[in-house]
């Protein structure tokens, strides 16, 4: 082969060489940079948590959730009239099993808060007629550390036993006063102020709501009444806790669990309107036949010391003008449940989390519903017991009532039964 030729041949091969290298360099590098990239754009692992329920939280801090349930399993146990060991009728069910969510949207000040139910009893279904799934669906924003503005649908500042969770309570369910004259759940728009006077709290809340509770009572489809929803409901509530705060706001739940250090109290105050409310307690209890407006005043307090633990309520509800609280179609009747009553607990918890309690509660319907299945005074003496295993979250519960039922004209005592129950919650 020609010098030249072979010259030629050596030329292109070592420039071909040089082309690959470079190539291969290339690639490498930008290979190199898309790993990089990658790197830098994948998402990261959420944080996850198991402190208060189980939680996670994005990791650019854009969203949190955060997921609990509890159920309460009862057993119960009503006597005869005057006959302790004679049974009147039992009761064995799953008294609430309930999914609870919540946590931050975008901003750590904008919260949420989610919990449906999942028994027929927990869901209003025989007063409303719909099984009322949804309990709570709450959008709160805190504009600072003193003002936070709800929206949607949630407790309405009513009594205290009201406002402390089913969860929370040291008795294995409510008094029948706060069953007759409490406030519930309502969709509304809330305003919640706090602040400071020296040591002492002071908490303010104010609430616009529909008045007519959960699910579809304004529809003429579900409601006894020829007219559709015409009025708001308006809730103001004061507290003023004087020694401070309590550990763990243990003004929220029943029973000196935390054994406070020093004595704390809290002294509360609601006023309530309802304009032309379609059901028997506004919120609550089955649908009448023509609007009524009412009012309601609730005022409650709770102190707590070293274990020991005292509150007291006074609920009272009374029409609005002129309107009368019984309400007709043809020969059937519905009427607003208006009356008073109050209610007084005491318990000491040891240390070793057995609990003992005491209750006292008392109910008095007015005049205008005497003649009615609700036209009579009730007295409940209680004594509870309680094992705490994990606080409120996992606890063993039974107690023991004497009921006494007179008539509210004459005083004459209609029937006294005893009323055992044993229930057992288990939570997150």
């Amino acid at each position: 082969m020609h010098k030249k030729q072979i010259k030629e041949i050596v030329q292109k091969h070592c420039d071909n060489t040089r082309l690959m290298k470079q190539s291969t360099i290339t690639l490498a590098l930008l290979f190199a940079s898309m790993s990089r990239a990658t790197s830098q754009k994948a998402p990261q692992a959420p944080i996850f948590q198991s402190s208060n329920g189980i939680g996670l939280v994005m990791a650019d801090s854009s969203f949190s959730i955060n997921f609990r349930f509890r159920m309460q399993n009862r057993f119960g146990f009503t006597s005869a009239d005057e006959e302790p060991l004679s049974p009147h009728e039992f009761d064995m069910r799953v008294r609430r099993m309930r999914l609870r969510m919540d946590g931050f949207m975008l901003d750590p000040r904008l919260t949420w808060n989610l919990q449906l139910s999942f028994t027929r009893a927990d869901q209003d279904w025989d007063n409303s007629l719909v099984p009322n799934v949804l309990r709570d669906a709450m959008i709160h924003y805190r504009f600072n550390k003193h003002f936070t503005l709800s929206m949607g649908l949630g407790k309405l500042p009513g009594n205290r036993q009201r406002v402390v969770s089913s969860g929370e309570q040291q008795f294995v369910d409510r008094s029948v006063v706060n069953a007759a004259l409490t406030l519930d759940r309502d969709y509304g728009i809330t305003g919640t102020y706090q602040t400071n006077i020296g040591k002492a709290v002071l908490i303010a809340k104010g609430v616009v709501s529909s008045g007519e509770g959960r699910g579809v009572t304004t529809s003429k489809e579900f409601s006894n009444t020829s007219v559709s929803d015409q009025g708001l409901a308006y809730t103001g509530r004061v507290e003023f806790l004087p020694f401070g705060a309590f550990s763990n706001r243990g003004d929220y739940f029943e029973g000196d669990l935390l054994r406070e250090a020093k004595p704390k109290l809290s002294i509360a105050a609601t006023l309530h309107h309802n304009e032309r409310s379609i059901r028997r307690g506004g919120q609550l209890g089955v649908l009448l036949y023509s609007p009524r407006s009412f009012n309601a005043l609730h005022a409650d307090m709770v102190f707590k010391y070293h274990g020991f633990a005292y509150s007291a309520e006074y609920l009272n509800r009374t029409m609005a003008g002129r309107d009368s609280a019984i309400t007709r179609k043809g020969s059937e009747i519905s009427w607003v449940y208006t009356g008073w009553g109050m209610n007084h607990q005491m318990s000491y918890c040891f240390k070793n989390r057995w609990e003992l309690a005491a209750r006292y509660s008392a109910l008095n319907p007015d005049k205008q519903i005497w003649n009615t299945k609700d036209g009579f005074q009730q007295r409940q003496y209680a004594f509870g017991v309680s094992k705490y295993l994990n606080k409120h979250r996992v606890k063993c519960q039974s107690d023991l009532t004497w009921d006494e039922q007179f008539n509210a004209q004459s005083g004459a005592k209609n029937k006294g039964s005893f009323i055992w129950r044993f229930q057992v919650e288990l939570g997150i």
